[in-house]
């Protein structure tokens, strides 16, 4: 028998027309809001170094993680995942479950975010404020399971920010932070920086800027900063991604497991940085700046000041790049509390103190706390 000719058309035209006006809603949201600012910190001008801190703390939802849930929600949207009657589900230490909260809500859509019980309460709040619900996990290592359990039993779509973070933004260009950091540093003495120090939670933001470095043909270098406690470090040593580790104390950052979305090639060196150096690098920052910081924050501003005192070992000039991640307002009952602190152990003292002595010195002083 001669094969028929057959064809099959499951087009849906009204799944197409809510897909493409929920495009332009999240569009639109983002055409209203401005870029970022770029600070300078200030540093003694005899130093010849230039430090600039990238403020994703003022996004709608207060976050870096604003930018990486609308990437997501357009690559959702994108792919034909996220459908007219989809509840949205994410596996989230806090701030990402709060930006994406905030666009369900922006599409009519319900939430529910898979987060561990000790996330902060502040975090919380911010998440039911957008309109999300809360689904909590006493092991964090569990939040990925419980996601994809919830996503099969409600029929929605889990958003696994873990592992599309890195896929999900262009890093070529097109309105990533990447391109949007050499824009602003156009005008300066230093327009190419000598580093852009990160940290790393999904691996998403490590991926996009060392991408786009490359693909630029820059020759600024990048550093991954990791808080105790996280995987990442000792995967990216030791090569061995499959490490597990218990997890970081330092919301939003550190992760019990070697992330997909991690992209170990693009990154020249890592810095482990302790709690203690953290919560301190935070505490001094806005002290400094005057602006509030989170604790992630203060992981990138260690792993900052480190670099800086070498640079100033060797006499170069040039500009360093780092982010504020979030407002410190979200850890008022943890990282800027000094009970808190006591409870968990962690002493931010030895540490203060050093970043004091770098700002008369430029030094990291030799008998002050360092790591590898």
């Amino acid at each position: 028998m001669e094969p028929t000719d057959t064809s099959l058309d499951r087009c849906d035209p009204a799944c197409r027309s809510w897909s493409a006006e929920a495009v332009r809603k999240v569009e639109a949201d983002a055409n209203r809001s401005a870029d970022t600012h770029l600070h300078v910190f200030p540093l003694p001008p005899e130093w010849g170094i230039d430090l600039y801190l990238k403020d994703e703390s003022v996004h709608p939802t207060g976050s870096l993680k604003h930018r990486l849930a609308r990437s997501l929600f357009l690559y959702g949207l994108a792919n034909g995942w996220i459908k007219e009657d989809s509840t949205i589900i994410e596996a989230s230490s806090g701030s990402t479950a709060v930006s994406e909260a905030y666009f369900a809500r922006l599409l009519g859509l319900p939430f529910i975010a898979v987060i561990p019980r000790t996330t902060s309460p502040e975090k919380i709040a911010l998440i039911e404020f957008q309109g999300g619900r809360c689904h909590f996990v006493d092991d964090p290592a569990a939040i990925y399971a419980e996601s994809g359990r919830l996503a099969e039993e409600t029929g929605g779509h889990y958003m696994d920010q873990f592992t599309y973070a890195e896929r999900a933004t262009d890093w070529r260009g097109n309105n990533n932070i990447a391109e949007s950091i050499f824009s602003q540093l156009s005008l300066e003495r230093y327009p190419v920086p000598a580093w852009i120090v990160v940290s790393a939670g999904t691996g998403g933001t490590s991926a996009t800027i060392g991408r786009y470095l490359r693909y630029r043909r820059l020759q600024t270098r990048m550093t991954v900063v990791d808080p105790e406690g996280s995987a990442f470090f000792e995967g990216w040593a030791s090569g061995d991604y499959g490490r597990t580790a218990p997890g970081s104390r330092i919301e939003g950052i550190g992760r019990p497991r070697v992330e997909p979305s991690f992209l170990p090639t693009v990154i020249d060196r890592m810095i482990r940085v302790p709690d203690g150096a953290s919560v301190a690098a935070m505490r001094w920052t806005s002290e400094v700046s005057g602006r509030s910081v989170g604790g992630s924050t203060g992981t990138n501003m260690w792993g900052v000041v480190r670099l800086i005192s070498e640079m100033r070992a060797r006499g170069e000039r040039g500009s360093v790049v780092t982010l504020i991640c979030d407002g410190g307002e979200r850890y008022a009952d943890t990282y800027r509390s000094d009970a808190w602190l006591a409870a968990k152990g962690i002493d931010i003292d030895p540490y203060l103190k050093a970043l004091h002595t770098f700002l008369e010195t430029g030094e990291l002083c030799p008998s002050q706390p360092s790591q590898p």
